[in-house]
């Protein structure tokens, strides 16, 4: 792991995006520029994960090694779940770059949470602190605490974007009755995401960590077979707690000790900011703080040593992908 003075003079060169136009027409989701082609008369997705960093739906700033740690610990994850389900992954063709089957996206994403907590708008505890009890389909009792265990796991499904350009809460049982999804697709969807995220908290657990919550895609391959893609249990798309601190800080109504992008929400939410309007500006002490997380909870999950990318990261990646 790398310490802060590097950092410090890594964050100039963070990776903002990459533009490969030999490969044809990008595709630029919040945090992966994406690009096609057919490879031995197979089709393609070339995954580039940068080093941008998304929260309440918009681009926030730049973090050093964050699209390296999203992109091998995905790969880490989707090993340790292929059993599960079947995924995206065909290669890792650089630090940063996933070779991924062609699919088709589903228009929902599953999450699940284990634990009523969140700072955001679409967050299980901001609903409830609101004076919620009905939410998502799900029933909530009075005088819950927050960052307390749910008594099971709950799916808390959403829109990809929605009308707004931002995401719509769902019901369990609206993804079915407004035509997203049909009954068979979604009940395998469901089944796989309550594994997953079962699994992940045994892993977690083995580290130190425990898994809070978290964000998984599934995907349509040509052939109808539903599979995992995007990311798994990485530091965006999910939530961890150190597990040896929780309860006193728990006892203490304390926030938990976390190893995820959360703190960089909490961050944003002492500046009075959830989400509307213009954020207030980005730090390189945030850039930082936030990457020595996301390399450390690699480390812990993984139990393998991180090893830095070169940087600047643009000419390996093209060299990795271009004849």
């Amino acid at each position: 792991m790398l310490n802060e003075q590097i950092l410090k003079t890594i964050v100039p060169h963070a990776l903002a995006g990459v533009d490969i136009p030999e490969l044809g027409p990008k595709i630029q989701g919040k945090v992966r520029d994406i690009y096609q082609r057919t490879r031995n008369g197979q089709r393609e997705f070339i995954l580039i994960t940068t080093d941008r960093l998304s929260a309440f739906d918009r681009v926030l700033g730049l973090v050093p090694y964050k699209g390296q740690v999203l992109n091998e610990l995905s790969a880490f994850w989707f090993e340790q779940t292929f059993d599960v389900i079947g995924n995206h992954l065909l290669e890792i063709a650089d630090p940063n770059v996933t070779i991924a089957q062609e699919c088709q996206a589903l228009p929902v994403e599953v999450i699940v949470r284990g634990y009523i907590t969140g700072v955001t708008q679409t967050a299980l505890w901001y609903r409830y602190n609101l004076g919620e009890r009905l939410i998502y389909g799900h029933r909530f009792a009075d005088g819950l605490q927050k960052n307390q265990p749910l008594p099971t796991p709950i799916i808390t499904p959403t829109t990809k974007g929605g009308p707004t350009g931002h995401d719509e809460r769902l019901t369990n049982a609206e993804v079915v009755e407004t035509g997203l999804l049909d009954h068979a697709t979604w009940d395998k969807i469901q089944t796989a995401a309550l594994e997953i995220f079962r699994r992940g908290q045994i892993i977690a657990a083995k580290a130190g960590l425990i898994l809070v919550d978290t964000k998984y895609e599934f995907g349509r391959l040509p052939n109808g077979d539903v599979i995992l893609i995007d990311e798994v249990h990485t530091p965006d798309s999910s939530r961890f707690w150190v597990a040896d601190s929780y309860e006193s800080r728990l006892s203490a109504e304390q926030e938990p000790e976390n190893f995820d992008k959360e703190f960089v929400r909490l961050w944003y939410a002492a500046q009075g900011y959830r989400g509307d309007g213009e954020p207030p500006a980005w730090s390189v002490d945030l850039a930082i703080k936030a990457s020595l997380r996301y390399q450390q909870v690699y480390e812990m999950l993984t139990r393998q040593p991180f090893v830095a990318g070169a940087y600047p990261a643009e000419g390996r990646i093209r060299a990795a992908l271009l004849p």
